[in-house]
């Protein structure tokens, strides 16, 4: 039996991953969240929850010498990419400085694996969709330079010290226990907030972004996959997104799902790219992924288990880091 570390698992990806392996393998999770994102509900009862921020390198350390990690998922993340140049200090201590106090864990007490939770944000917008592993990462924000970075340290990491690593690059996941609270992230969580609360959907200027998205629980197996095939050793492998939808068509998608008449409103344009998505045949190579759950289906799913949800109070920065330049809709 092993010990699984996952970090974020009050979150979307932690939560899910941790559920499956403790009810399909007789492996051990620990978990760790300080649930400024996720929620304890999210936590399955059997994992052994420890809670505080990945910035205290001494408690971390605690934990791995208490526990005997044997296998780390790093999913802790603050991922608000069009927020992050407004925040610069926050995520980087948050998305990047943690990250490697997790790393230097994970090389001190020999872990056997690493599987990191980037972001197909880091491929920028240099190059023509769809995006393939080989692409150099050109990453247009703050968010994407921290994933970057770790992806970065985590190479000098395995070759300097042996620390055996997979990075996987999520496609745009959404699914239930997603964070539906937080106005600066997640793009469909963000409109099934608005829509429980009687407010139109919003969209950054004229919607004719694309992009992909993936049901949560599609990569579950894959994830897991990552850590247990030798294979996947040293690899940066895109996860998800087999079909590309313009914002404004998943946003239609999302009301039909609701059944709803309503009308999406359009807000200025934000610093973005504007077509995104990525290739996954390698992550059916590798990781076993299959795309079972259409976006349809998913929101489905999704908005039923939004509207069992508490009327938690949404998450809105009091103070920015940086005033100058903030957009309209953000301002307080």
């Amino acid at each position: 039996m092993n010990k699984i570390l996952i970090t974020g698992v009050a979150g979307l990806l932690g939560s899910r991953l941790a559920s499956w392996i403790i009810e399909n393998t007789n492996h051990e999770v620990i978990g760790i969240d300080d649930l400024s994102g996720g929620y304890a509900e999210n936590i399955h009862k059997k994992v052994k929850f420890y809670k505080f921020n990945l910035n205290d390198l001494e408690t971390l350390k605690n934990v791995f010498e208490k526990e005997k990690v044997n296998i780390v998922y790093h999913f802790a993340a603050y991922a608000a990419e069009g927020l992050s140049p407004f925040i610069r200090k926050y995520n980087y201590e948050n998305n990047l400085i943690t990250s490697t106090n997790l790393i230097t864990c994970s090389i001190q007490y020999s872990v056997s694996r690493f599987v990191f939770a980037s972001s197909m944000s880091v491929y920028g917008d240099k190059y023509k969709p769809p995006f393939d592993e080989t692409m150099q990462q050109t990453p247009i924000d703050p968010y994407a330079v921290a994933k970057y970075a770790v992806e970065m340290d985590l190479d000098i990491a395995y070759k300097q010290h042996g620390l055996n690593y997979t990075i996987v690059r999520p496609h745009n996941f959404y699914g239930i226990h997603q964070n539906i609270w937080d106005k600066y992230r997640n793009v469909l969580g963000i409109w099934m907030y608005q829509i429980l609360n009687k407010q139109s959907p919003t969209i950054f200027g004229d919607g004719s972004q694309i992009r992909a998205f993936s049901y949560v629980d599609d990569s579950v197996l894959p994830f897991w996959n990552a850590s247990q095939n030798n294979s996947c050793i040293g690899e940066i492998i895109n996860l998800g997104g087999i079909r590309e939808y313009t914002i404004n068509d998943a946003c239609n998608i999302l009301i039909n799902v609701t059944g709803l008449n309503i009308q999406p409103v359009h807000l200025e344009e934000r610093h973005e790219t504007k077509y995104a998505w990525s290739t996954w045949d390698k992550s059916v190579k590798l990781l076993g992924f299959e795309h079972k759950v259409d976006l349809e289906e998913g929101l489905s799913k999704m908005w039923q288990w939004a509207q069992k949800q508490p009327n938690r109070e949404r998450f809105s920065w009091p103070n920015y880091e940086l005033n100058k330049g903030i957009y309209k809709f953000w301002k307080n």
